[in-house]
């Protein structure tokens, strides 16, 4: 295939003593108080199964672990390959228990495409998507659109993450400039009543902040090596941090510095649904139900305190759409 595109997806089993002993060796005191970020939703076959009934045009899969593999899983399919964390991240970065060193290093995966698709493994594929629904022109689709920062929660660092990508960004590029070089993207009419975002941020000198979709995210491989060219030693002391920390930053520095550059083609912000569990539930469901956007997000929470009723809808929603195994199951 011409302009071949990859899938990656990372995953980590949150229930192996083995690991969470480890992990507490490294850091007893942080993070104690999450339990959302790594309990087993036991939807991960889901995602493989969404790959192969609505993107069988893939390339390659990649499936990014520290040694955790479902016992499920077909490793003998030839579009799959399991990449542990020592085969591509430098060795002083490990053992880490956060996911930004693992995807501020996607593009050192060996054999990797040029043109990727970064998957959060509570992302899932509900109806067909195209080449183009992830690349067009040879460009990744996204949309770019500036917003405030906000934030719910004082012991959260995302919001802090946020706020460092944007400084990043605001120390290579200037907003006027950007604006001016990209314009028709900056203001394109496939953003709907997003694009109102973007007209009234045109007064602040620098970007504020920019949108937050938590959707699988299309990069160039090249754009990472940019970033790392630019900011290597910046992004060396985030891929040291084993927990994340307020002084981090993301691999969505890397999507806003394709954007800055204008290597992207604009997309709907409505390409995928982003829900909160314990928020909007029935968002989900009836989003799975009608099959009514191309993916979505299933975003654990906290605050969600029926975590095992919920689980089991969700895994009847998924029955309903892809009742079917895989390939990549044995």
């Amino acid at each position: 295939m011409e302009n071949k595109i990859d899938f990656v997806i990372p995953w980590v089993d949150g229930s192996d003593e083995a690991w969470l002993s480890e992990r507490r060796k490294y850091s007893p005191d942080k993070e104690t108080g999450s339990t959302s970020r790594y309990r087993d939703w036991d939807n991960l076959q889901y995602w493989f199964r969404g790959v192969e009934k609505f993107a069988p045009w893939v390339n390659h899969v990649y499936f990014v672990t520290c040694g955790h593999i479902p016992k499920w899983l077909n490793l003998s399919n030839p579009k799959l390959t399991v990449i542990r964390h020592e085969e591509f991240m430098d060795p002083e970065y490990l053992p880490t228990f956060s996911s930004h060193p693992i995807e501020l290093n996607l593009h050192r995966i060996k054999g990797l495409s040029e043109q990727f698709v970064y998957f959060n493994d509570d992302t899932f594929l509900i109806s067909p998507v195209t080449p183009e629904d992830f690349f067009k022109n040879g460009l990744p689709r996204d949309c770019c659109i500036e917003t405030a920062i906000a934030q719910d929660n004082i012991d959260d660092p995302f919001a802090h993450i946020l706020l460092n990508n944007t400084a990043l960004i605001n120390m290579h590029f200037q907003k006027k400039e950007v604006i001016h070089r990209t314009w028709k993207k900056w203001f394109s009419p496939a953003y709907g009543k997003m694009l109102l975002r973007n007209f009234l941020m045109l007064p602040y000198q620098e970007f504020s902040g920019f949108k937050y979709t938590h959707m699988p995210s299309p990069f160039l491989k090249s754009s990472y090596e940019k970033v790392w060219a630019a900011e290597g030693e910046r992004l060396d002391r985030v891929c040291h941090n084993r927990f994340r920390s307020i002084y981090d930053v993301s691999q969505y520095v890397i999507k806003h510095w394709q954007c800055m550059e204008g290597s992207y083609e604009p997309q709907s912000p409505n390409f995928g649904q982003f829900c909160v569990m314990g928020r909007d539930d029935e968002v989900l469901y009836e989003t799975m139900k009608k099959q009514s956007r191309k993916m979505i997000c299933i975003n654990d929470d906290d605050r969600l305190k029926n975590f095992e009723e919920a689980r089991d809808k969700v895994i009847l929603a998924f029955d309903r759409i892809l009742p079917e195994k895989s390939g990549y199951e044995v």
